[in-house]
């Protein structure tokens, strides 16, 4: 082949390649996860997370503590559920929510034994895949606290380790009536990249845990870590984390939004340091959600409350903002930026703040007024998503391939 038909060939099979190759290299889509007091939603954005498409409500008037895509199979949906008529169970979608199954043994406590009454799950409040090299395998936290482990994909449900009924760790959930408003909790259960049999979990009230050994044993992680003034630090209970989140850059760093604080944890030290007095003392650093770079260690983002007396739970002086560290806690910047500047009373709750794998890292929130807020350049701007959803209790991201 010689001359134009040569030419005209050459540019036709790199005018296909150029395709093939734009078509791979097209950026992502980003979806929104939300869970609400009244159901969950499901928002999509396009590439440039400029604009979104709602998809919901999924399970209108069901309270759903949680909705979250598996990060290793991309497809299936599971949302912790609590129902009017069908009580606390888990839905499950293998199809992106077009259609959903229930759970054929949602997680539940051990029946009492000698006519005894025994606890009774309220709902499944946090969902934890497990390892990448575990398929299929979840991990469950709940109200009143109690860890869980399906091996199906959420079909059925068992309790995991020994601590739902060890007599010390009892103790230490306290009476079922006490910790948050809406009831004690399981939480921040997290899994070592590194490591299936090393693990997190986290107990408002209890404490944080870790074990080594997938469950055998666990030890205690509340060195450095404050309780309310007029309580001993010594007695687990006492102690009220209200998030704790693991850096995917770097697992030997822990950060926490504490009820007393913002503190910061590097293994193989058990100490947290509370890198919360560097807040802004007319702020404070009390709050509930905590959110961790994706890539950097050193950058995190809290959603501060007011903490102060009566605990009103709204952001301060009714002016909402988000605060950043770039450096380990060192200094905080406020971020509010397309916020409202004044009669802001609302919060955030610990598990509906989060942010996607993006570069620049997007951030988003859901406030207790049902609005959904986001940024594409790591919180200097906001824009809001959508507004007049029922409470939002969780907000949880995943890349649309």
């Amino acid at each position: 082949m010689t001359g134009p038909t040569k030419k005209t060939a050459l540019l036709k099979t790199s005018g296909t390649i150029a395709k093939k190759s734009a078509r791979k290299a097209a950026p992502s889509r980003v979806a929104v996860f939300v869970a609400t007091r009244k159901g969950a939603w499901i928002f999509k954005g396009d590439p440039t997370r400029k604009t979104w498409s709602a998809d919901g409500p999924h399970f209108l008037g069901h309270i759903i503590s949680q909705i979250m895509l598996d990060p290793r199979d991309g497809k299936t949906l599971l949302a912790a559920a609590k129902t009017g008529h069908l009580g606390p169970t888990i839905f499950r979608s293998t199809d992106f929510g077009k259609t959903w199954k229930e759970a054929g043994r949602p997680p539940a406590f051990a029946k009492a034994k000698d006519g005894k009454r025994g606890r009774v799950v309220d709902h499944t409040f946090w969902l934890t895949p497990a390892h990448a090299n575990e398929p299929n395998v979840w991990h469950a936290g709940t109200s009143p606290q109690g860890l869980f482990r399906s091996e199906d994909g959420g079909v059925t449900w068992d309790a995991f380790s020994t601590i739902n009924d060890d007599p010390t760790y009892r103790e230490w959930m306290g009476a079922e009536q006490d910790g948050t408003p809406d009831g004690p909790k399981m939480h921040s259960i997290l899994i070592d990249p590194r490591d299936p049999k090393h693990l997190y979990f986290a107990m408002s009230s209890g404490g944080v845990h870790e074990t080594k050994n997938g469950g055998q044993s666990w030890d205690v992680l509340v060195d450095g870590l404050e309780v309310v003034d007029g309580f001993d630090a010594n007695t687990i209970t006492f102690h009220d984390p209200h998030c704790v989140r693991m850096c995917p850059s770097n697992p030997d760093r822990l950060y926490q939004q504490n009820h007393c604080g913002i503190y910061r944890l590097d293994r193989p030290s058990t100490k947290w340091i509370r890198v919360g007095r560097k807040m802004p003392k007319r702020v404070g650093d009390v709050g509930f959600p905590m959110v961790v770079h994706p890539r950097d260690d050193k950058t995190a983002w809290v959603f501060p409350m007011d903490g102060t007396t009566v605990w009103p739970r709204t952001s301060p002086d009714g002016k909402p903002a988000v605060y950043a560290t770039r450096d380990g806690g060192a200094h905080w910047e406020r971020q509010d930026k397309g916020l409202p500047q004044a009669q802001g009373w609302w919060t955030v709750k610990r598990q509906a703040m989060t942010a996607d794998a993006k570069d620049p890292v997007g951030l988003y929130f859901g406030t207790t007024s049902g609005e959904l807020w986001a940024s594409r350049d790591e919180g200097k701007r906001w824009s809001n998503i959508a507004r007049h959803l029922p409470e939002i209790y969780a907000v949880d991201t995943a890349d649309l391939k």
